[in-house]
């Protein structure tokens, strides 16, 4: 037994030398020292010995288990500490190279556009207010005094879902929601999505953006609507663009007048831009009309309104020369990266 004690000894002393990690040091103490352990077993054993060689052997067994033990804890702190300058090595960072740029999301021009349109609007006095994208067909067009034969009421040109139910085709709709439960004097103002049945090209899309302003008030004029609309394009465009109005024909107001601006690559000198005009267009506006405040239950001999509509992807276009609508909707980082 003795010899077999001191081969167990020495084998195990040599596996605990040779072993270069922590995990080796476990699976040894646990195959020598552990509850089934070699020397375990061997203590276990003594037993099959005369009674009087068992105190002799029991004492250098336990010698030998706590020599291995003392061994094993030398050599776990210097496995230790060569494991942590390896990790340490391993996860080394050189703080004087240059560090990772994170990539970082870019505003979309359209919602920047939304957000400079809505700072310059509630600086005119405007409070902005929610409309549905999915309308109901007397807002979008009764409210609106759209008659019977107009264009638009063709189902051609719009997104019904339902008898009476469609898909916007104007942030205007919001006038029948909201005329009807406020109290003169106001100004509100809607931006949001428009839908339109009509052929995708470079300057036209069948979803695009648009803001809505309307004003009600007592002897309101196309006075009032000019200076708003030219305050407005001013703070959009810069201080020496001009606002031009010429009559035209929108069922919800009247008198009607189709707005432009001037050029704002030429300044108003003509060029490839304005087709040599001066002018860029820009929306639609003009005097409620009449029928429009009666819908919505107010008496047009005491009050009047102005009301305008503008789309919004226009106004990048021309404040960054964009020249196809489409850009704005394809999700191309060259092109989204350049804002």
């Amino acid at each position: 037994m003795v010899s077999e004690l001191e081969r167990l000894r020495r084998e195990a002393e040599e596996q605990v030398r040779a072993a270069r990690s922590s995990r080796e040091l476990s699976d040894l103490e646990t195959r020598y020292l552990g509850r089934k352990g070699a020397l375990t077993q061997l203590l276990r054993s003594l037993g099959s010995l005369p009674p009087e060689e068992r105190p002799t052997a029991g004492r250098l067994v336990n010698e030998a288990k706590q020599a291995l033990q003392e061994l094993i804890e030398r050599r776990r702190a210097e496995v230790a500490s060569t494991e942590l300058d390896a990790k340490l090595k391993a996860e080394r960072v050189d703080v004087t190279l240059p560090g990772r740029l994170f990539r970082v999301g870019r505003y979309h021009p359209i919602n920047a556009t939304i957000d400079e349109i809505r700072r310059v609007m509630v600086g005119l006095g405007f409070e902005f207010v929610e409309s549905p994208d999915v309308e109901l067909y007397r807002y979008n067009f009764e409210a609106l005094n759209y008659p019977p034969d107009h264009p638009a009421m063709d189902e051609q040109m719009s997104f019904y879902i339902s008898d009476g139910v469609l898909l916007r085709t104007q942030t205007t709709s919001a006038q029948g929601r909201v005329i009807p439960n406020r109290k003169p004097p106001f100004r509100i103002a809607v931006v949001g999505r428009c839908y339109r049945y009509e052929t995708v090209d470079a300057t036209h899309n069948h979803t695009f953006y648009q803001v809505d302003g309307f004003m009600v008030d007592r002897h309101v004029s196309m006075a009032h609507l000019k200076g708003t609309l030219d305050a407005f394009n001013k703070a959009i465009f810069g201080p020496n663009v001009r606002t031009r109005f010429r009559p035209d024909y929108f069922p919800f107001v009247e008198p009607g007048a189709e707005t432009a601006i001037s050029c704002v690559f030429c300044d108003g000198k003509g060029c490839r831009i304005c087709k040599d005009t001066g002018w860029l267009e820009q929306g639609g506006s003009g005097l409620i009309h009449p029928n429009v405040l009666r819908w919505c239950g107010l008496d047009p001999d005491e009050w009047s309104g102005y009301a305008f509509g503008l789309g919004i992807e226009r106004m990048p276009m021309l404040k960054y020369n964009v020249d196809d609508i489409r850009l704005f909707y394809d999700n191309n980082l060259r092109f989204l990266e350049q804002f």
